[in-house]
């Protein structure tokens, strides 16, 4: 998702962890786009920061380490509706959808989504996105917002580029709020006012819902904090309505999360940030993302990039996405990775954080491929000093998504 970048001036104020999420935020605000929600976070006390061309909460009132806690123990909603969200229509939306990706949208069932990536002709990832398929027989589809202007604008040129070709599909935006809710108690809170059992609601499927006498939502199981949870669409005139129940649910204490807790819990959970550890120059087998491509676009080789991240399938990638673990000072993105003699340099950070929730620091980078096994000694250059690390397996925090046996 798109790069994290906290407002230098606020994370010197901040308690715990504050300080080491991100601290490049500038104090510019001028032409930065609002959520339909941005007075509802100030009058929850939202600290707003710069954020992919828009205006978000960091944080509210409480630490982001505290904030952490709370959706790893109980439930936080965090504001998405910065994302963007289209819908893909036509009986030839899913060939238009997968000449641009490459995941196997054609094998998904009813109201079954997966995460993706937008690849470009060299291999690299413009964007991760989440397809799903919806049972009134449209694609629903959310990527990310820093993105946002490039996927819209390559989304519909490859449209009209299929129509061209006498393909029938149509593209449109969602003009929706989208929210995340997400943490171990998410259920008990939201179930009471749901027309259908979260428990038919397995991870990576959605459905339309009538939330709370809300009708015409959304509810996709999903989220990016390594916790169970759902990302909810929801129009936007109801929201807020939406938002105030929640908040005041008596089956658990639901808090208002910003963007620096999703920093900390995502990367715990090792998941990437766009523009942080995959971009452009990024191809998926780099990213040890080689699992979001299906055996069938494998085989029929039709995706864009494909002639070279298959070649990297075939014969491995110079160069692999890997986590780590260190004490002492925490390692930021950019930060240089040497090898246990502190003398070849083999890599550099992509991310990274003391974890709140193991207390000790985790990061996640690129290395040459012989230095990618887990249990691996490396150093970090932190402030000129060499800083003992090793290779880690990722999830940092095992994942606690739905998915019934």
């Amino acid at each position: 998702m798109p790069v994290l970048k906290c407002c230098a001036n606020f994370i010197k104020r901040s308690s715990g962890h504050a300080k080491y999420f991100s601290r490049q935020y500038s104090d510019q605000v001028a032409g930065l786009r609002r959520t339909c929600l941005y007075d509802f976070h100030i009058a929850q006390g939202g600290k707003m920061v710069p954020f992919a061309g828009w205006e978000m909460p960091v944080q509210y009132k409480d630490s982001i380490s505290a904030s952490h806690h709370h959706v790893r123990n109980s439930v936080g909603i965090f504001d998405v509706s910065h994302m963007l969200q289209t819908r893909v229509d036509g009986q030839d939306g899913v060939k238009f959808i997968e000449s641009m990706i490459v995941g196997d949208i054609e094998g998904l069932k009813s109201n079954q989504g997966t995460l993706t990536l937008f690849t470009n002709d060299n291999g690299g990832i413009n964007d991760d996105l989440i397809v799903n398929k919806t049972d009134e027989g449209y694609l629903y589809i959310v990527s990310n917002a820093g993105c946002m202007e490039n996927d819209y604008k390559n989304m519909k040129n490859r449209v009209e580029e299929c129509k061209s070709e006498g393909m029938n599909v149509q593209l449109e935006i969602i003009n929706k709020a989208l929210i995340a809710v997400q943490g171990p108690l998410m259920t008990s809170v939201l179930q009471p006012g749901l027309d259908f059992d979260l428990k038919t609601l397995p991870f990576m499927t959605n459905r339309e819902a009538n939330i709370f006498g809300i009708p015409d939502c959304r509810v996709t199981r999903c989220g990016y904090t390594g916790e169970d949870g759902v990302e909810i669409s929801v129009p936007t005139n109801q929201i807020e309505d939406l938002l105030n129940t929640l908040l005041s649910s008596s089956k658990a204490e639901v808090k208002m999360i910003g963007l620096g807790a999703r920093d900390s819990l995502r990367l715990e959970a090792g998941l990437c940030l766009y523009g942080s550890d995959i971009d452009e120059q990024t191809t998926p087998v780099e990213a040890t993302l080689a699992w979001t491509i299906a055996k069938r676009r494998r085989a029929e080789r039709n995706f864009p990039g494909a002639e070279k991240i298959l070649d990297q399938l075939k014969n491995k990638p110079s160069i692999k996405r890997v986590g780590f673990i260190s004490s002492g000072p925490p390692a930021r993105g950019g930060t240089a990775i040497y090898d246990a003699s502190g003398e070849k340099k083999i890599g550099h950070v992509t991310s990274g954080i003391p974890s709140p929730t193991l207390k000790t620091n985790v990061a996640m980078g690129y290395v040459d491929l012989p230095f990618s096994k887990n249990g691996t000694p490396v150093q970090f250059e932190i402030r000129k000093n060499k800083i003992d690390a090793v290779v880690s397996k990722m999830p940092f925090v095992p994942a606690k998504y739905y998915i019934p046996k």
